[in-house]
């Protein structure tokens, strides 16, 4: 794993709860529609998994 991967934000953090909200921001969003690179990274995953319902995720090709 050592690639990036495309996050994009498609749903409000508006009502859920506080560390839904925290995990957004760790992973640099917080407006709907934003997108950011990550590294492909174990903690990165978690985190990811954490607020996958709220995120689109795609690999991006280097």
């Amino acid at each position: 794993m050592s690639g990036k991967l495309r996050i994009t934000q498609v749903r409000s953090p508006i009502g859920r709860p506080a560390y839904q909200r925290a995990t957004l921001i760790a992973l640099g969003l917080n407006k709907l529609r934003r997108s950011r690179v990550v590294a492909d990274t174990p903690e990165n995953r978690g985190r990811i998994a954490r607020v996958r319902h709220l995120l689109e995720v795609e690999p991006v090709a280097e």
